[in-house]
């Protein structure tokens, strides 16, 4: 299970953005941070401050991963050919739980992972519970028989504020093929991620 089990909307209220795009998230009422200094008026940033934070917001919305496993995705990214902010977004599309959630088989990517590392995904007809597999063009994800009835599923597959994306080919409800890795622009967030300025946080 992911490490963030209660306090999801705090990194929504920290960035004062609704980082997934959640109709319940506190950002909608409230803008400010958390805690007894939030409504603080805000300083000038600095560059760094300003990179940090775009960080910090793609990490948190591929389900707060760890600063070690995001660390490599960007050391891969930088190693592949091409533009490593766009490779850096190809990677972590790629991840199983992030697939699992643009399928729309979990109504957040908390519950994505959850979902994967109980066994109830299948990549290719073999059962995978590593939620940071990279998935390839071409595979097929599918939800074991259990999981398609999970209430947690049907709400999933429900939700109005999320579409499934061109990348990702549904085959009925339960099963889907990761037709390509995306560029930046082809990813559905609901704010404004900036890769660029995560590479520039990591070659200072």
């Amino acid at each position: 299970m992911s490490k963030r089990s209660s306090a999801k909307y705090k990194l929504d209220r920290r960035m004062g953005e609704n980082i997934w795009g959640r109709p319940k998230s506190p950002v909608n009422k409230r803008e400010y941070g958390p805690g007894q200094h939030g409504q603080r008026r805000k300083g000038k940033m600095s560059d760094y401050g300003i990179q940090l934070r775009a960080k910090q917001k793609l990490k948190g919305y591929y389900g707060d991963i760890t600063e070690k496993q995001f660390k490599k995705n960007y050391i891969e990214a930088s190693r592949m050919k091409g533009d490593t902010g766009q490779n850096l977004i190809g990677l972590l599309e790629r991840r199983l739980d992030a697939v699992v959630y643009r399928a729309k088989f979990a109504p957040t990517i908390f519950a994505a992972r959850q979902i994967v590392s109980h066994g109830h995904i299948y990549v290719n007809g073999v059962k995978c519970n590593i939620a940071s597999r990279l998935v390839k063009p071409g595979d097929e994800i599918m939800l074991g028989k259990k999981a398609q009835e999970m209430a947690l599923v049907m709400e999933a597959q429900s939700l109005p504020e999320r579409d499934i994306p061109d990348y990702v080919s549904p085959d009925g409800a339960a099963k889907i093929t990761y037709v390509r890795v995306p560029t930046l622009d082809e990813v559905p967030y609901p704010v404004k991620m900036e890769p660029n300025l995560v590479v520039e946080f990591y070659s200072r």
